[in-house]
């Protein structure tokens, strides 16, 4: 498997990104452009090779790569986001992955479909149907991913802006969550609760190796219990805009020869 990740620098009017759930409250962009480099720096050490997206500095929002392109196997799948201000965002992911030599689709109007909403579980794909992915993005997502062995669930998000702010899933495929964020956990197999709203989104960086926020210690000592090895980031500013750990990069795992031309 391939352990390549795209990521894209913060822009300079990051700190004008769109706020839906939360209080808005300034962002320090020297500290956050510190807390990407860390992140980075953090990817790289535990073996993933990074790849920029070129800049998209109009979009203050446009740090948060993994809205914009979603992953499953060797298949890319161009998003729309469904805030209108991050429609050219997937420009320069699309770029990428087509050097890649990644199988490209697209969501089409008037489907919107943004990755933050798409957890996958093996072979079973849940897409949050909230604020910013619609039914008919979950639709054309369905039957892009279909023929390929894929199993779309439709997850309804009320609560938080992305279906990954409530839930991720850790490498044994149990998902995680904080359950006031989490319209229905019964949709899940095995749902574990989390106890820090920070808690919710682990990056897999191996089957034993996890990423988390440093603002969720109770939940990284509680994974670190289950067995796992666990490495805290900062990553406060992105919070401020409703990030997480997942957002910030897309981890693709299938490609068939390495990476060339970057």
């Amino acid at each position: 498997m391939s352990k390549v990740a795209l990521v894209r620098k913060p822009g300079p009017l990051l700190d004008n990104g769109i706020v839906d759930h939360i209080e808005k409250v300034a962002v320090d962009i020297p500290t956050a452009l510190q807390q990407w480099a860390g992140y980075v720096d953090t990817l790289r050490a535990a073996g993933w090779e990074t790849i920029e997206v070129a800049p998209a500095d109009d979009c203050p929002d446009a740090v948060f790569v993994e809205d914009s392109v979603v992953m499953f196997k060797n298949v890319a799948v161009s998003t729309r986001p469904g805030a209108l201000p991050r429609r050219p965002e997937p420009a320069g992911t699309r770029d990428v992955v087509e050097k890649l030599g990644l199988s490209l689709n697209s969501i089409r109007e008037p489907g919107t479909l943004e990755g933050g909403d798409v957890l996958k579980v093996g072979n079973t794909v849940y897409v949050g149907r909230g604020g910013r992915t619609n039914a008919e993005g979950i639709a054309q997502l369905r039957a892009i991913l279909g023929p390929l062995g894929a199993q779309v669930v439709a997850v309804p998000v009320t609560k938080v802006l992305h279906l990954k702010t409530a839930v991720t899933a850790l490498p044994d495929g149990t998902v995680i969550g904080y359950p006031e964020y989490v319209d229905n956990p019964a949709i899940f197999e095995r749902f574990l609760p989390v106890p820090e709203p920070a808690g919710t989104a682990v990056v897999c960086l191996d089957g034993s190796h996890l990423l988390i926020s440093a603002s969720a210690p109770r939940t990284a000592k509680m994974l670190r219990e289950l067995g796992y090895d666990v490495t805290e980031v900062e990553i406060s500013e992105f919070e401020k805009l409703e990030g997480c750990v997942t957002c910030l990069s897309v981890r693709v795992r299938c490609l068939a020869t390495p990476p060339v031309g970057f």
